[in-house]
């Protein structure tokens, strides 16, 4: 296979502002062989006509809409993504990302004799591209700390062989928003593929006003219930590998819940009775019981004092 074909997938709603960069990225490549389907999520702005005069200029990029009859979400226009590629590879991607002109070129160099090639990515914001991170991609405890977010892929770290993903029995879960790569990614790791990790930042990660991450930190109840609905998922599926810290991942959960316990308590958010119920049943699960009686005491200090949420950290 001496020029093989990356399949480039990418999810748009409303990007008519950004996903020229994103395309511009994709033309600069010093590696020609590949294609980039997009699907459009039903936006309501320009973003099809930014995305089809691209179409018309250069016939590697294809531009398609979600059906009505398919479940409104970046992982379904992925998975329908999947369905139309040609590629031997598939690089899913996101409407808002960049790549380095050199990425294709070097994935395509060391992803021969692996199942999947992961490589790093920069953080960057909107002003002046500001780089100010860079993700961490290995660890002899893969697994557990993936799951704990110690190591991070995104959707765009991995370069995945085709036929390992069509040996899986689903690709992205439709039912949840956020974490979804997170899941996928998660997946498949459980299927122990060979991995090859490139220590070098190939993309460029966006985070603005409109990022999911920043739904989060606003309190976004739906998302928040997609990150747990994820979380509680994987520890079913982790129930039988002995392998795994299974009470290590449980605290973790609980210590998310207590999180969003202190945020809604600072922020005087409707949902803080919710939070307050799942880290105690957390607590309970995990006989924390001096961890119990120190939120019961915070949650009501803070009603009465409006202070002492410190006592959550």
């Amino acid at each position: 296979m001496s020029n093989p074909l990356i399949s480039i997938i990418i999810p748009v709603f409303n990007r008519e502002h950004l996903i020229s960069e994103t395309l511009n990225s994709i033309l600069a490549q010093t590696y020609l062989f590949w294609e980039c389907i997009i699907i459009d999520d039903g936006s309501t702005d320009n973003t099809l006509k930014v995305v089809e005069s691209y179409c018309v200029t250069d016939n590697r990029f294809r531009l398609f809409k979600r059906p009505v009859s398919k479940v409104k979400g970046a992982n379904s226009c992925r998975n329908l993504g999947f369905d139309l590629c040609n590629g031997d590879y598939i690089k899913w991607f996101d409407s808002d990302d960049l790549f380095y002109d050199f990425a294709l070129e070097k994935i395509v160099n060391k992803i021969k004799d692996f199942d999947v090639c992961v490589s790093k990515l920069e953080y960057f914001t909107n002003e002046k591209l500001k780089k100010y991170k860079v993700n961490s991609i290995y660890s002899q405890n893969l697994i557990e700390d993936y799951f704990i977010g110690k190591i991070t892929f995104y959707v765009s770290g991995p370069t995945w062989k085709k036929s390992f993903l069509e040996s899986q029995k689903y690709l992205f879960d439709e039912s949840i928003s956020n974490l979804d790569d997170w899941d996928f990614n998660l997946r498949m790791l459980y299927k122990k593929p060979k991995i090859n990790f490139i220590d070098k930042s190939l993309i460029k990660y966006r985070i603005h006003d409109n990022s999911l991450s920043k739904e989060i930190e606003k309190l976004n109840f739906e998302e928040i219930q997609s990150e747990f609905k994820a979380r509680e998922k994987h520890l079913e599926l982790l129930k039988k590998n002995n392998t795994i810290n299974s009470k290590k991942l449980k605290v973790f959960i609980k210590n998310r819940y207590k999180y969003f316990l202190r945020e809604s308590l600072i922020h005087k958010d409707v949902k803080k009775y919710y939070f307050l119920k799942k880290t105690l049943i957390k607590q309970i699960d995990l006989l924390d019981f001096l961890g119990f009686l120190k939120t019961i005491i915070a949650f009501i200090v803070f009603m009465l004092f409006n202070r002492g949420y410190k006592i959550l950290k």
